[in-house]
């Protein structure tokens, strides 16, 4: 579910920077200066992806949020030295 979160949400981003590029590259004026589309299509993708992207941002930081703990090194360590055998002692 986490990567299927991911790539919507990230398929959306993309969507709501490339339309408004789109629409701009149209006029004349924007094809000359194409950076300066390039920045407004950024501002424009960015205010709608806080608008109404929140759905999926939560739903992709949420899953991300409930990764399983990784055993490290000194988990399995501990848990080798707990199952071993007690020293016997010589009294």
């Amino acid at each position: 579910m986490r990567v299927r979160s991911a790539l919507v949400y990230s398929v959306l981003r993309l969507a709501a920077f490339l339309v408004p590029f789109g629409i701009m590259m149209l006029f004349p004026v924007m094809r000359e200066y194409y950076w300066l589309a390039a920045v407004f299509a950024a501002l424009i993708g960015l205010s709608l992806s806080v608008l109404f992207l929140r759905r999926p941002l939560d739903q992709m930081t949420s899953t991300m949020g409930r990764r399983p703990r990784r055993v490290t090194d000194e988990d399995v360590e501990d848990s080798v030295a707990d199952a071993a055998p007690a020293p016997a002692t010589d009294e």
